[in-house]
């Protein structure tokens, strides 16, 4: 067998497993802040900061998806150490399927569409003079998106905390 718990190869698997949990949710868990940053600074430097942490983003998802794939394979080579059956594993599966399915389907199209919002306002200049009074409708858009991911990016964060609490306290685990 290539690799059983314990091996150096267990261990290297266990070490990049660990690093994309590092960076791929690294790169995620604060996104508020940028969304905050953004929000605080109009037209186009608040829209560049909305470019860059919506960039971030998309790479830290690829380092993501590896953390679910090289946990998968330290339960396959971990022997009889761990199993799918085990409640701890088999939870912080079924979490992780269901935030990225909410990352995914929820969150990231209205990241876009608040990008797309953004850059509406920063390429259309001042409002006509014929406007009717009050904020643009991108703008009231905007509003509605940043609640509704107020809401979001917590309850995926949560998510994260839970499996990580499983992985550590591995409840039904050896």
């Amino acid at each position: 067998m290539l690799a059983v718990y314990g091996s150096d190869a267990y261990k290297v698997v266990l070490v990049l497993h660990i690093l994309c949990a590092i960076v791929g949710f690294g790169a995620v868990f604060l996104n508020a802040l940028y969304g905050q940053q953004a929000k605080s600074r109009k037209g186009p430097e608040g829209l560049a900061i909305a470019e860059a942490n919506e960039l971030v983003s998309k790479v830290g998802e690829y380092f993501i998806i590896a953390v679910f794939f090289l946990g998968i394979a330290l339960v396959l080579i971990g022997d009889d150490v761990w199993g799918f059956g085990q409640v701890w594993v088999w939870l912080s599966i079924t979490l992780f399927i269901i935030a990225l399915g909410i990352s995914q389907g929820v969150l990231a199209p209205r990241v876009r569409r608040l990008i797309a919002l953004q850059s509406e306002l920063v390429g259309g200049g001042p409002p006509p003079s014929d406007a009717p009074p009050g904020p643009p409708p991108q703008v009231l858009e905007m509003e509605k998106i940043g609640k509704q991911l107020a809401i979001i990016g917590p309850t995926l964060n949560i998510m994260l905390i839970v499996i990580l609490t499983l992985m550590v306290f591995q409840p039904g685990g050896p």
